[in-house]
């Protein structure tokens, strides 16, 4: 259990400490980190699993958050 805390600080830090395009990876490193620890020990991998997926659903949130941006600032005009 304590090492599960430990990779899920870890994780949290390197987003913190990171650029803006570690969007999504913290809370995703959580998630999976627990999952991963729960379904059989595998924080750590679970972790790094939960980051990548998080930080690929963030970037599909933004794409899609700029798209209805620029279509709404297309139809302004």
């Amino acid at each position: 259990m304590m090492r599960l805390v430990g990779y899920v600080l870890l994780a949290l830090g390197a987003a913190v400490a990171g650029n803006a395009e570690a969007a999504g990876c913290a809370k995703g490193a959580v998630v999976g980190g627990v999952a991963g620890h729960v379904a059989g020990k595998h924080g750590a991998a679970g972790a790094a699993a939960g980051c990548a997926i998080g930080h690929h659903e963030a970037g599909k949130k933004a794409k899609a958050a700029s798209q209805a941006a620029a279509a709404s600032g297309a139809s302004a005009k």
